[in-house]
């Protein structure tokens, strides 16, 4: 666009028109009188145009799920507008929220659209889903409406073809000069637009397409309980057409189920609308034929429907082999393939750009285009080796984590920050608070220490830290919401603890899958267990009141331990261990008619308070030589000290050290915990560059601390610190990636240098739940 001497503005049309327009001050809406003032405090509107459901596409169904991310993670940010693409022959029935359409065929349509987005103030930005077929009936009105856009504008490039015609390398150019930033899903299309349109590579960002989150499981009872139970699962899915080339599969079949006859190959989806309006359902028909003439009718099933995503989902997990068999070596991408990717199902594909891409890390395996030959050796080679198929999915899940829909939302908000910059301030919202993975990793002797992916992994045993957390994350859910039955649960983890307090008054900590005692409790310094037990049996016991009088003998035998081993642990001098304890006599102390224990409270913070003096100088405010991990119980046991004792030297040490972790762990907004691959030492740099190893477990402790601070200091902004820290579990991390499982309700196992730890253990879980609970008011 060249601005003119005359003041208008001139920009060349793909069809080689000039087009002029006057500058002139925006149009505005007139908005029900509000003032300035009132303005300022909505916010930022988003407004979308797309295909959208009921409208059965792929780009339709992309935005749903986009749209829908957005919302739930960001809706407190800024709001979004749909304006789903119609045509003359393509009209739909929307959801009441929204209030109108936009007509592809009608230009006035085009230019409505553009003059209300111009004239609402509100308006920040404009997000256009683009694929030729969607514009090709009224290119022209869609390429003025672009130009009389004075919002700036995000592109997404559902498409992007190789080595263009000048024609194409026209459109294409023009639509990346008016746009802000384009967004497209392979590595293969940002280096097309580059190389081939010329397009800068800073105004292109690659966002793979959004994949599901799965509760990885059994795959045996969804195929009983869809009518294949004992079968092997082929399956492919998508809106029907020649392109989908799934004769390739059945030319494949009759070789492979003479040596596999219990295979059967799944066709999910119905035909594509545009192709029944224009040749009725002439291709599903010849392949219904082809399935006949082969005599494959027990082999192949045919799901004639737009299957719902949450069945759908269920149909990828009881896949044992997902086909794509697409013959077009120019698709960009296939959100059929993502979704089969991130349900955990090895794949067999044609060399798309999108598949060469994603399969380089093993999951899955490529044919050349329409070779039955090669598809049925492939298939039959992973039919033949159940490892093999089972580290496909493994890699297949690691690899389709990075683009789950709550991680490609937070890139989507990424590049809006780029786009309209200050003009959006990011709140993640917190979810709702859910123990769906922390009972499924319970059985009735307690809670497993580890898992695979979401499986509980038995053979990894139980040790009393996991329980002993396990048993103060449901006590306090059972504070906040009075669920009776959290009280099972209160009765299993307490009764694990008393099997681990022993007749010395001191507590073991690991115990086997068969619940034996191991070696390992030898060789391991079990202090940090013990302070860990004495604070979770002083928690139960500060809100044991609350409990129904069938638990009186949880809390009678909870005050025995508790005593007894207090009494034990009195020589304790591992700090955290200290720490630990001290959390447990505070939450004892608010008892009605316990005994003081501030005599004993004094003993164990003195002993933090003389590790303070003896390592502490101008520059270094720390209890030890080293910053490592669990450090910001330290200090808020300290500081839970003061709060029963009134020693001013508590609260003043408690606050200095707490500030100087604060300030060694914030950055910009951010937290970064110290990383278990590289503790910090007294005397050296802090090194800052993100090398992995964050752990939930120092968020979590980091937040609890955070909010008990901010009770005795509600001006220092402690409680901005704990949002700001708690969106670390939502994204808001160098690699920003969810840690919490919104699909599971497990907690990963940490932050690695390239990748979440997809893991979802007993610590990292329960961790998540004790953080998410500190932001709630108990019920009264």
């Amino acid at each position: 666009m060249d601005i003119t001497e005359n003041g208008m503005t001139e920009n060349i049309h793909p069809d080689g028109q000039t087009k002029r327009q006057k500058h002139s001050p925006r149009l505005h809406h007139q908005i029900n009188n509000n003032s300035k003032e009132s303005l300022k405090k909505k916010l930022t509107e988003i407004v979308f145009i797309t295909s959208f459901p009921p409208r059965e596409c792929g780009i339709a169904t992309y935005s749903m799920d986009l749209v829908g991310t957005l919302r739930d993670k960001f809706g407190e940010s800024f709001n979004l507008t749909l304006y789903p693409l119609e045509s003359n022959s393509s009209k739909h029935r929307y959801d009441e929220s929204i209030e109108g359409v936009l007509n592809t065929d009608l230009q006035l349509d085009f230019l409505q659209a553009a003059y209300y987005i111009n004239s609402n103030v509100q308006v920040g930005l404009v997000v256009i889903q683009h694929e030729f077929g969607l514009f090709n009936n009224n290119e022209n009105s869609f390429y003025e409406f672009l130009e009389y856009l004075d919002k700036p504008i995000v592109l997404t490039f559902h498409t992007v073809l190789p080595m263009p015609s000048e024609d194409l390398k026209k459109k294409v150019a023009f639509m990346g000069k008016l746009a802000a930033h384009l967004i497209v899903m392979t590595q293969n299309s940002s280096r097309i637009l580059r190389e081939d349109y010329g397009i800068p590579s800073n105004k292109v960002t690659v966002i793979a397409h959004g994949t599901h989150l799965i509760d990885f499981g059994n795959k045996n009872k969804l195929k009983t309980k869809h009518g294949l139970e004992g079968r092997t699962v082929l399956s492919t899915f998508g809106l029907l057409g020649p392109g989908k080339s799934i004769e390739t599969t059945l030319d494949a079949l009759p070789s492979i189920v003479e040596y596999y006859p219990k295979v059967i190959f799944l066709i999910i989806g119905r035909t594509h609308p545009n192709l029944v309006k224009e040749q009725g359902e002439v291709y599903r028909e010849f392949l219904e034929t082809k399935v006949k003439s082969l005599g494959l009718s027990d082999h192949v099933r045919f799901i004639d429907q737009f299957v719902p995503l949450r069945e759908l989902l269920k149909y990828l997990k009881l896949t044992d082999i997902y086909l794509f068999t697409s013959k077009d070596p120019h698709q960009a991408v296939s959100g059929t393939f993502a979704y089969a990717l991130s349900s955990g199902c090895p794949i067999i594909s044609t060399p798309i750009p999108h598949a060469v891409e994603v399969l380089k890390n093993g999951a899955g395996s490529l044919f050349d285009f329409e070779n039955s030959r090669q598809l049925q050796e492939a298939i039959m080679d992973l039919l033949g080796d159940e490892e093999k198929k089972d580290q496909m999915s493994l890699n297949g899940l690691q690899t389709s984590y990075a683009s789950a829909w709550e991680n490609a939302g937070i890139s989507h908000v990424r590049v809006f920050e780029k786009v309209i910059q200050g003009s959006l301030i990011l709140k993640y919202r917190k979810p709702p608070i859910n123990l769906k993975h922390l009972k499924k990793m319970t059985t009735n002797i307690g809670v497993i220490q580890f898992s695979k992916i979401n499986e509980p992994d038995l053979e990894s045993g139980y040790t009393l830290d996991d329980n002993a957390r396990a048993l103060i994350a449901i006590c306090k859910h059972y504070e906040l919401t009075g669920d009776t039955t959290d009280l099972k649960y209160i009765k299993t983890y307490f009764n694990f603890i008393f099997s681990c307090f022993r007749h010395d008054c001191k507590f073991l900590n690991y115990v086997n899958k068969d619940y034996e005692f191991t070696d390992q409790n030898k060789t391991v310094n079990l202090e940090d267990a013990g302070g860990r037990a004495i604070w979770a049996l002083g928690y139960l016991l500060s809100m044991s009141w609350r409990f129904p009088e069938d638990m009186d003998p949880v809390k009678d035998k909870a005050l025995f331990v508790f005593k007894h081993a207090l009494e034990a642990m009195q020589a304790a001098h591992s700090p955290r261990a200290i720490a630990f304890i001290l959390k447990g006599l505070h939450f004892y102390n608010r008892i009605n008619e316990r005994e003081c224990v501030n005599k004993l409270v004094t003993e164990f913070a003195d002993r933090l308070v003389s590790l303070y003096k003896k390592e502490s100088d101008e520059n270094w405010q720390w209890f030890e030589g080293y910053l490592t991990y669990g450090n910001s119980v330290l200090p808020e046991s300290l500081l839970m000290a003061y709060s029963m004792t009134s020693n001013p030297d508590y609260r003043r040490i408690a606050k200095s050290t707490f500030d100087f972790l604060l300030a060694k762990i914030f950055k910009d907004g951010t937290i970064a915990v110290i990383s278990n691959q590289n503790w910090y030492t007294k005397g050296e740099v802090l090194d800052t560059e993100f090398k992995g190893g964050q752990q939930p477990i120092d968020v979590a402790y980091t937040i609890i601390a955070l909010r008990y601070f901010h009770k005795l200091f509600p001006q220092e902004g402690y409680n901005v610190l704990s949002d700001e820290a708690f969106d670390w579990f939502m994204g808001k991390n160098p690699l920003n990636q969810i840690i919490y499982n919104p699909c599971t309700g497990g907690c990963h196992d940490g932050l690695e240098m390239t990748n979440v730890n997809l893991n979802q253990g007993a610590e990292s879980t329960i961790s998540y739940l004790l953080a998410r609970m500190a932001f709630e008011n108990f019920k009264r």
